[in-house]
């Protein structure tokens, strides 16, 4: 007995039977013309009143977000320099004290 393959569809297939499904208002008809659960594209039209909004996310939003991790990754570096300019400064004091 083999199991059933389990279809995948494209983002932009999803895209365009959730907007039939709200165009046309029967969810059901629209599953039904391109053999898809009833059940599969409630799911997607739910997905799609949910976060739809993120599709509308304005770019500055997101590139606030890469900028605030750039500078996060910024600051350990300059951390982890000023951790070896110390420890440069109290080897070159060690071996200056030696050397007079």
């Amino acid at each position: 007995m083999s199991t059933p393959t389990r279809t995948i569809y494209t983002p932009q297939f999803k895209f365009k039977v959730v907007m039939e499904a709200i165009r046309r208002e029967n969810a059901t008809e629209v599953a039904r013309q391109h053999n898809i659960d009833w059940g599969v594209l409630n799911k997607w039209k739910r997905s799609f009143i949910t976060n739809g909004h993120q599709l509308f996310e304005t770019t500055p939003d997101k590139e606030k977000l890469q900028m605030e991790k750039k500078i996060e990754k910024l600051e350990q570096m300059v951390g982890r320099k000023e951790v070896e300019l110390a420890l440069l400064k109290n080897f070159a004091d060690f071996y200056g004290q030696k050397s007079m």
